[in-house]
């Protein structure tokens, strides 16, 4: 028995693709079948197993859990739920490794895989790995056994353990996606008073994209906390392992924002600790996490590459742009939304100030979303080291942290190229329009020298 995959589904953190076309159940076999082979050589017996609310999770969970069993591991099923639950089974369950059915945030005919090795990510070359087995049949066999384990309570109530936080009035939006279940039963828990948005699960997401970075899908949220007259509001993704907020007034707080709350408990607590942001995160972020008496790292883009410079680093918190949250402070050090969301209520009670009174207080920066421009695959990160030498040939102020990160009176811009997909993307950040104008000419010049063009692009 051999197996290809579709190598567009083999991404740099996960596996992930259109279901029917790149992504279907002789691949989630076959990923049981390697991962498993993966577990047993490295010395391990058992895998938890989660799955998203998609509509196509069901039936690849069933194939993985096969491939699984047939390369000799026995498999715990925890069920439907947030991919942060996945990860605390992992590392609260006797298992060796575990693996989420999630297509993300990605639109309903996505899915895919996330997976956990002995408490650390599975990523880039392991991934790889995985496609080599299966091309060469190199799998162990056997016959494991299949157990289930109702977590969801545990895991909630870990989610509550220690509070200490204020009783406020707050929105959530959930999304259709697969967190809608924990946030029912954490509110519960919560004191203060709490209207729920879109908690059903749905693989369809009827009223919304559940991808709390992108404005337009926090609409509802918005008018929720304007109807009602609400402290903040709380956003997650379609796998529950990002966040996004909004203030009192329905301003975004961006993730990077929201690391900044975040961190002043955790550095109040732990003085002269190391907090971790990717090279997208604002100089704002940093600027605060060393005004609070903190380490400021800047690192790579990536949820898996942050979790283990973490580690090294022995730091408390990290965070991505994206909304990827990670508390080794108390908790596990992997990204989860739910988590980070009780944190963040525990964070403005500690700070004594309004959600709103602390987003306004937050210096006012204009800055670019995301842009993203297709470049071909093989010129992808030519183009970035071409930027980097003409860069450093007239003496700019660069980063190489994971692209090119340019600092001038004006603020900052970047340029990188995507782990994920044949795309470089760009931001920048400044004090005003004109200095942002600027920055965008500088980013535009680099690329025209490289032989591209920047699209139309809206600054927010």
């Amino acid at each position: 028995m051999t197996h290809q995959f579709d190598r567009t589904s083999l991404r740099e953190y996960d596996i992930r693709g259109i279901v029917g076309k790149t992504l279907g159940t002789a691949d989630a076999t076959a990923i049981g079948r390697g991962f498993g082979t993966r577990v047993r050589r490295a010395g391990g017996t058992r895998v938890a197993v989660g799955y998203d609310g998609r509509n196509t999770s069901v039936e690849l969970e069933a194939a993985l859990v096969a491939g699984l069993t047939a390369s000799g591991v026995d498999v715990v099923r925890i069920g439907m739920g947030p991919t942060p639950m996945l990860y605390y089974a992992e590392a609260t369950l006797e298992v060796d490794g575990g693996i989420q059915i999630t297509g993300s945030h990605n639109p309903a005919e996505y899915n895919g895989f996330k997976m956990v090795l002995q408490h650390r990510p599975f990523f880039g070359a392991d991934i790889q790995d995985l496609a080599r087995l299966a091309a060469d049949g190199d799998w162990e066999t056997g016959a494991g056994s299949v157990d289930t384990a109702d977590i969801m309570d545990d895991y909630v109530g870990r989610l509550m353990a220690g509070y200490a936080g204020g009783a406020y009035r707050i929105g959530w939006d959930a999304g259709n996606g697969a967190a809608g279940p924990v946030i029912e039963k954490l509110v519960k828990l919560l004191p203060g008073e709490h209207h729920l948005l879109f908690t059903d699960v749905d693989g369809n997401f009827p009223n919304h994209h559940p991808d709390p970075t992108e404005e337009k899908n926090l609409a509802d949220l918005k008018r929720l906390v304007a109807d009602k007259q609400l402290d903040f509001g709380l956003a997650f993704d379609g796998d529950g392992d990002r966040i996004g907020a909004i203030d009192g007034q329905g301003r975004v707080i961006w993730g990077d924002q929201i690391l900044s709350i975040l961190a002043e408990p955790v550095l109040r607590e732990l003085p002269g600790a190391t907090i971790i942001a990717d090279v997208k995160a604002s100089q704002a972020l940093f600027d605060r996490v060393a005004e609070l008496g903190g380490v400021p790292l800047m690192w790579k883009t990536g949820h898996s590459l942050i979790k283990t410079k973490m580690r090294e680093t022995d730091a408390p918190l990290a965070g991505e742009m994206s909304g990827h949250i990670f508390f080794a402070h108390d908790f596990y050090g992997f990204d989860d939304a739910q988590y980070a969301a009780v944190r963040l209520i525990r964070a403005v009670h500690m700070i004594g100030k309004s959600m709103t009174e602390i987003r306004g207080a937050m210096p006012e920066l204009v800055n670019t979303p995301e842009m993203r421009f297709q470049v071909d695959e093989s010129r992808k990160f030519a183009v970035v080291d071409e930027v980097l030498d003409r860069l450093e040939a007239e003496g700019a102020t660069v980063d190489r942290t994971d692209g090119a990160r340019v600092t001038t009176p004006d603020g900052w811009w970047l340029l990188r190229a995507s782990n994920t997909q044949d795309v470089l993307v760009a931001r920048a950040e400044a004090r005003s329009a004109e200095s942002l104008d600027r920055l965008l000419a500088m980013i535009d010049a680099q690329l025209a020298q490289s032989g591209l063009a920047r699209g139309p692009q809206a600054a927010h």
